[in-house]
């Protein structure tokens, strides 16, 4: 039998007797007809175990309020295929330039890498848990009319959310890639990035290439142009886009190193028109960190800027070299699940790499 963690109480952990009722008073006031969870990542290479364990709890959490309120539940992916590919810096302006993995693979290679990198995990933990799942990539979200008609409603407000999206500058990126076939290149800062006329059915943006100079993109309900939001602007786009929707309430599901960021989505949120009690319901999952306190990072580890930890092995960095069948990986990992969720006390924390591989390899 697994070991269970000794873990501190919390004033959190000791207003509940289960960790999903923090839930609760989001699901009695909407009394919704289905609950979707939305959880997603950067589709830049292969999941850590810190990915994974989100991920599970998503579906657990899922099955865990289904029963609770007998509403359907489902998780909904988010693939963020745009993710930096590559980064490079323009000799003549110093400006700083990015690639995304849409534009660097294609959309055959993104779906490609979903399938091989995220799907059999997520078929797993569906089939055992009979909780539906869907993907859906950025690149499809920003094409979508929805998405797009909730960025143009926004526009107009953006004197108001826009410290919240951007403390230090008051800049939220927008970022348009150059559309020139086999560029995709866009200014990471977007500092000569600007939205020269807009109303409620497009936006003209003006914006300026690292190899092909100036440029102009219309970003409409139908699809037209790439519109790439800095990773709180997006999000409150996306949040912005679900509130409201009639019978579905949404969760939010993140890693605890969120905690902080969606302090400023929800200032934005409420900058736009939003009132308290319409903020998206949250659920920040247990963080997963190195012997210093801070988040595992597996791109810091592989740049050689931080060691692994002590306790932790190379499966933990990429789930792919687990010493094991799939099956048994999917095993485990749902058997930790069950452990993290048993007591509020052990959901509302963070754990060492040690202790978390202590956790999926005791027996």
């Amino acid at each position: 039998m697994t070991t269970y963690p000794v873990s501190p109480n919390t004033v959190l952990a000791n207003a509940l007797s289960h960790a999903e009722d923090v839930l609760t008073p989001r699901v009695l006031a909407a009394a919704p007809e289905r609950i979707v969870f939305v959880v997603g990542t950067q589709i830049n290479g292969a999941p850590h175990i810190g990915t994974s364990l989100v991920q599970s709890l998503t579906f657990a959490t899922a099955t865990r309020l289904r029963d609770k309120f007998g509403v359907p539940t489902e998780v909904q992916f988010g693939a963020l295929d745009n993710a930096p590919y590559a980064i490079v810096s323009d000799h003549d302006t110093g400006h700083r330039y990015q690639r995304t993995y849409a534009h660097a693979l294609g959309e055959q290679g993104i779906a490609d890498q979903v399938d091989t990198l995220y799907r059999p995990l997520f078929n797993a933990l569906s089939d055992m848990l009979h909780v539906p799942y869907s993907v859906e990539t950025y690149s499809q979200q920003q094409a979508g009319e929805h998405f797009r008609r909730t960025w143009l409603r926004v526009l107009p407000r953006m004197d108001a959310a826009r410290w919240w999206l951007a403390p230090s500058s008051g800049v939220a990126h927008l970022r348009v890639p150059c559309p020139r076939p086999g560029c995709g290149w866009a200014e990471k800062y977007a500092e000569r990035t600007h939205v020269q006329d807009a109303d409620a059915s497009r936006a003209t943006i003006t914006a300026i290439c690292l190899h092909h100079g100036e440029y102009e993109v219309t970003i409409d309900p139908n699809g037209e142009g790439y519109l790439d939001l800095a990773t709180l602007y997006r999000n409150l786009v996306k949040e912005l886009a679900v509130t409201g929707e009639r019978g579905v309430l949404h969760v939010m599901v993140k890693g605890g190193d969120w905690v902080f960021g969606s302090h400023l989505v929800d200032g934005a949120l409420q900058a736009v028109g939003l009132s308290r009690g319409q903020l998206p319901a949250r659920l920040f999952c247990p963080q997963i960190v190195s012997d210093t306190g801070a988040k595992l990072s597996k791109s810091l580890i592989r740049e050689g800027r931080a060691p692994l930890p002590e306790g932790a092995t190379p499966w933990m960095l990429d789930t792919r070299e687990w010493p094991g069948s799939l099956s048994e990986y999917v095993e485990r990992l749902l058997g930790m699940t069950e452990v993290v969720l048993s007591d509020p006390r052990h959901f509302f924390r963070s754990y060492s790499a040690g202790e978390l591989r202590r956790m999926m390899t005791s027996t």
